[in-house]
């Protein structure tokens, strides 16, 4: 077993990575590495076969109605694409001889990609239940897509982010570095120009921090057009309650430099977040029909 291990590490020490973060890591701390990155691919595998085995045994049986397959299909086709997308993303810090992280495109792409096939799975879990059409006002359905569609930009930002590490910069709020607008000629310095939205760190921090302002002005109007409009005041309530909790979270976050503990809390945070906009945005949409009332049969 050993010899097999120390392989490994032999084939980790050819790569930049080693050579420019870990170099003199011992074997012990290469398998805790080795071990995340294996978890991480084992989960994915799990996950696929969880979905995938009921799936083929459901159809089998005939009870997936017609309208549910196709769905089914595509979200099971978009795990086995992210796992592709998961490999490119991997390969991006492997392919060059400076290279010692993934690329924030890529990894960026691999989160937002990700909680797309997760909403998807959400949607649909939603919808299996006897639905109608909503009767809620066409503003506040509006409202709570744009919301959830925006959640998910906010994460794309996010992974650019960590790609980045531009949460270990620029650690004061509400100032940037201490100013308000930071001068052009830090923002607009790589060419061309619309290469600054992903690759300027300053840049990227600045987006996520306006969309998340935004955001959270968002939430705050719908809450005052469930109010005034006499639509679902609780979930927007409540939806605006974690929206402001996540952004607090991520300004702790930033003043302290980003710490792993904190970092990853706002990761899962912002998950949360996600899934209850997308929840409540179906329920905005559609209503569950109430149950059918069973009534006893006497003789």
């Amino acid at each position: 077993m050993e010899p097999a291990w120390q392989a490994e590490f032999e084939k980790y020490k050819e790569i930049p990575q080693y050579r420019e973060l870990n170099r003199g890591m011992q074997l012990a701390q290469f398998k805790v590495i080795y071990y995340w990155e294996w978890s991480h691919r084992v989960l994915a595998r799990l996950t696929g076969a969880v979905f995938l085995l009921p799936f083929l045994f459901f159809l089998w049986r005939g009870y997936i109605p017609p309208g549910l397959r196709l769905r089914l299909w595509t979200i099971f086709t978009g795990g086995a694409l992210l796992g592709v997308v998961g490999w490119w993303m991997v390969s991006s810090g492997l392919a060059g001889s400076t290279l010692v992280k993934v690329s924030q495109y890529r990894l960026a792409f691999h989160m937002t990609f990700a909680c797309l096939i997760y909403a998807g799975v959400l949607w649909t879990a939603q919808q299996l239940a006897p639905r109608r059409p909503s009767d809620t006002p066409k503003l506040l359905r509006f409202g709570a897509l744009a919301l959830a569609a925006l959640l998910l930009v906010q994460i794309y930002l996010g992974a650019l982010v960590a790609g980045l590490d531009a949460g270990l910069k620029y650690n004061t709020w509400p100032t940037i570095d201490g100013e308000w607008i930071p001068a052009l000629d830090r923002m607009l310095f790589i060419s061309p120009p619309w290469r600054n939205l992903f690759e300027n760190d300053l840049v990227v921090q600045i987006n996520h921090r306006m969309l998340a302002d935004g955001i959270w002005a968002l939430a705050l109007l719908q809450v005052y057009g469930a109010w005034r409009l006499r639509g679902e005041l609780d979930g927007a309530v409540m939806l605006a309650v974690l929206v402001t909790l996540q952004a607090a979270l991520g300004i702790v976050t930033l003043l302290y430099e980003a710490p792993l503990a904190l970092s990853l809390s706002h990761q899962v945070a912002a998950i949360v977040v996600f899934t209850y906009s997308v929840v409540y945005a179906e329920r905005l949409l559609h209503h569950a029909l109430p149950a059918p009332r069973i009534t006893a049969v006497t003789a």
